[in-house]
């Protein structure tokens, strides 16, 4: 289906005006919340790469490793493909009747960041918040990216109301729920310049409890990785799992130039505390061996950007057998009831991503329309 839209003109740094009136955001925040990631699903976003991204050079490698992905995603629940042009590669596949396809123009393919991040009311009705993208603090061009959720919501293709948050950049892999009101997210991230730089900590902190239904926020104030644009996203570096448990990147290497920051973000999530006080349950995940482009530049390879889907939850593998191994063992602890796949993401960490960053899943009773 090719979407049309009349669209409001587009502002030199990616985010847009104001073109429908903001919902009230007066709505007492215990009505709504922000689901976790293994709250039960609906369908899971992919935006497929095209020549017209940054993968043009790499297209064939990286759309296999899209593949591989839309394959362990359809397999198990609907899948939603987002681009120019249906993916002749997705032709043939034995899993094309569980994939859904809105035409739509993309810059490119960062999914986590660029798409709905949608809440719960208590009733179970969705609220699909829109906020701006504007490309990591206008790094990259996100002109078309930040008008993909206005695009599908306004030709019908997927339910849900529509909150126009666009007036604060927020991407959804810069903050991690435990569906139970606790935000965890990176002040790196979220305090830095070209992003919501007229807000204070406090302020912005008071904004995210009001609109994303949280009771309360943690800041990790430590932690980044080599090649990583996002200036520290939470889901490269520690995630929430069931059962009041993170898991989160520790670096073991003293040589390692990750060493000193991990560390320190490992003492500060021992500090932190469930909402009855109790510690949480920690599970370190290891460190992958460095990963250099052919310009000798590190990329940044993580196992905390993994991503939770009904059934199953697919980590991304380095060809770096013994970590892929400990890092599955250790998915396996945190999601006992669930199958642990494996998918090699090499060919996304080439653009400072992975398997996490690429993919939006979407909550119970968003439904899917007119495709």
């Amino acid at each position: 289906m090719a979407i049309q839209a009349s669209l409001p003109k587009q502002n030199t740094d990616g985010c847009v005006p104001f073109a429908w009136p903001l919902r009230n955001t007066e709505e007492d925040v215990s009505a709504y919340t922000l689901p976790a990631e293994w709250h039960t699903q609906s369908f899971v976003q992919l935006t497929w790469p095209h020549d017209g991204t940054d993968w043009a050079y790499m297209l064939d490698r990286v759309e296999e490793c899209f593949v591989n992905i839309a394959r362990e995603i359809a397999s198990r629940q609907p899948l939603l493909v987002v681009a120019p042009h249906f993916p002749r590669v997705l032709e043939d596949t034995d899993f094309r009747h569980n994939i859904r396809f809105a035409a739509c123009p993309t810059n490119d393919t960062w999914a986590r960041d660029h798409a709905f991040i949608t809440l719960l009311r208590n009733d179970g009705t969705p609220l699909l918040a829109d906020f701006c993208f504007n490309g990591w603090g206008m790094k990259f061009a996100a002109c078309k990216d930040n008008l993909i959720n206005e695009r599908l919501h306004r030709n019908g293709v997927l339910s849900g109301e529509y909150l126009n948050h666009r007036n604060f950049v927020l991407e959804g892999g810069s903050i991690e729920s435990d569906g139970k009101g606790t935000l965890l997210t990176t002040s790196q991230c979220l305090l830095s310049p070209n992003r919501n730089d007229t807000m204070s900590r406090r302020e912005i902190e008071d904004y995210l409890k009001r609109t994303l239904g949280m009771q309360r926020v943690l800041w990790l104030d430590h932690g980044y990785l080599a090649g990583d644009d996002t200036d520290s996203h939470v889901d490269t570096l520690a995630r929430f799992c069931p059962d009041d448990t993170i898991a989160y990147v520790k670096c073991t290497d003293e040589g390692d130039e990750h060493y000193a920051a991990l560390r320190d973000m490992e003492e500060q999530l021992k500090t932190f505390r469930t909402a009855d006080g109790r510690p949480y349950r920690l599970l370190p995940l290891p460190m992958a061996d460095a990963v250099y482009d052919d310009d000798g530049t590190r990329l940044p390879a993580t196992y905390a950007n993994f991503l939770v889907i009904n059934r199953a939850v697919l980590y991304p593998t380095y060809a770096q057998p013994e970590n892929d191994r400990r890092a599955a063992d250790v998915l396996r602890r945190a999601f006992p009831d669930r199958e642990i796949v494996g998918i090699d993401c090499r060919p996304l960490i080439c653009q400072h991503g992975s398997l996490h960053c690429v993919t939006m899943q979407y909550p119970e009773n968003v439904k899917l329309l007119n495709i």
